[in-house]
């Protein structure tokens, strides 16, 4: 329950609460709209997915900071590559808040004149190349793990006291597929928050893919993925020890 009141307590974890209900509502609208005799119970998913959403807004207005001091913070990343596609990523986030903002401010009526769907476009091609960057950090770095298990691995080979048996299975793994599969499952399975970190991203970038035109989903693979992506989300904040540190 302590656990539990901290985690609630972060507006990370509240955001991520609220974040994850909003995608099962889509979810479950999605499953059950084509149901006749769902319609009182679609409208009510509906109408609490637009709460839900109202609300994330609030918990969002901050994160222009926060996506500002993630490029400072990325600046002292050692690796070049990584530094890179952070400190480009976080640029991008902060694009996106400011142009998040100002639609909150639309919708509440303060500012009646601003084109939304030119700023919703905007906003959704900036979180699209925030999360593309952070997908090319995570394949970079799944590459360099990747490579430091087949490092590992040959030099048990090349051991002499490695059971002959064992070595001959490992010969058996030639083909090219086989092999990367192989290497990918145990790199990822070393590495937890590199896995969690891949996976929340893939997830997430569905939903601007879809609102560009780039690759067109449905509500309901949209509200999985964004499930999913949320659940990741929940663990790293509940986990801070998951979430994927800058090298």
């Amino acid at each position: 329950m302590d656990a539990f009141i901290r985690f609630t307590n972060q507006t990370q974890g509240r955001d991520r609460l609220f974040r994850a209900t909003q995608y099962t509502c889509m979810l479950l609208r999605y499953l059950l709209e084509p149901k006749a005799d769902k319609e009182e119970v679609v409208m009510k998913l509906k109408k609490l997915e637009s709460s839900v959403s109202t609300g994330r807004k609030w918990f969002r207005l901050g994160n222009v900071v926060h996506a500002v001091q993630m490029i400072q913070q990325s600046s002292h990343a050692t690796d070049l590559v990584p530094r890179i596609c952070l400190i480009l990523a976080s640029l991008n986030r902060v694009i996106y808040f400011i142009c998040d903002t100002i639609l909150f401010v639309r919708s509440v009526g303060l500012a009646s004149g601003i084109n939304k769907e030119k700023w919703r476009m905007w906003a959704a091609r900036h979180y699209y190349y925030s999360l593309l960057l952070s997908l090319v950090r995570d394949l970079y770095e799944i590459s360099l793990q990747m490579e430091q298990v087949a490092h590992d691995r040959s030099k048990k080979e090349k051991s002499p006291s490695q059971d002959p048996l064992v070595y001959s299975v490992a010969d058996e793994e030639t083909e090219w597929l086989q092999s990367f599969l192989l290497l990918l499952f145990q790199s990822l399975k070393k590495h937890p928050p590199l896995l969690l970190d891949t996976v929340k991203n893939f997830c997430d970038i569905l939903n601007p893919l879809d609102q560009l035109g780039i690759y067109k989903s449905n509500p309901g693979i949209i509200g999985l993925g964004g499930l999913v992506s949320s659940i990741a989300g929940i663990i790293t904040v509940a986990y801070p020890q998951m979430k994927l540190k800058t090298r």
